[in-house]
């Protein structure tokens, strides 16, 4: 039912794509079509959010499918300034989302932290981003810097 109406709302708005499968689980929706354009994915998300069986605020954007890219941020410091206990996962997830380079940027797991070495007091940060299959955002990201504290690091 739901991919005959997709398929009608699409062409309603004189699209040529065809929705050809669907299939719900526990990170969201899956609808594959053809190549789609941003007017084919806003037509969708509309069908989905009107759709009495999902809740309308947990649509969120549709998206294209994307590959992860794997990056490194070097020059954080194992120790916080303000608190002298260890950079904990909240810490840097909030470090992420309030620096304004990573605005694009959509986490495609948790972060991962590793000490250096046993006695440096610097840790490497590993972030794995959701991207293009050209690694656009990454190629963004390579060789940016950015504070932590008065410490500046590196992606």
């Amino acid at each position: 039912m739901h991919m005959f109406n997709i398929n009608q709302t699409l062409k309603n708005i004189k699209s040529s794509i065809m929705a050809d499968y669907i299939c719900a689980d526990s990170k969201g929706i899956i609808i594959a079509t053809n190549i789609a354009s941003p007017s084919d994915l806003q037509a969708i998300k509309k069908y989905v959010k009107n759709t009495s069986s999902v809740e309308a605020d947990q649509v969120q954007f549709p998206r294209l499918p994307q590959s992860k890219s794997y990056l490194k941020i070097v020059g954080v410091p194992y120790l916080s300034e303000t608190t002298n206990t260890c950079i904990t996962l909240d810490n840097v997830e909030k470090i992420l989302k309030n620096n304004h380079i990573f605005n694009d940027v959509i986490l495609a797991s948790k972060p991962r932290i590793i000490k250096v070495s046993p006695k440096s007091d610097m840790e490497i940060i590993w972030i794995d981003i959701w991207d293009t299959q050209s690694s656009s955002k990454a190629k963004t990201l390579i060789n940016r810097r950015f504070n932590v504290g008065r410490f500046i690091t590196t992606i």
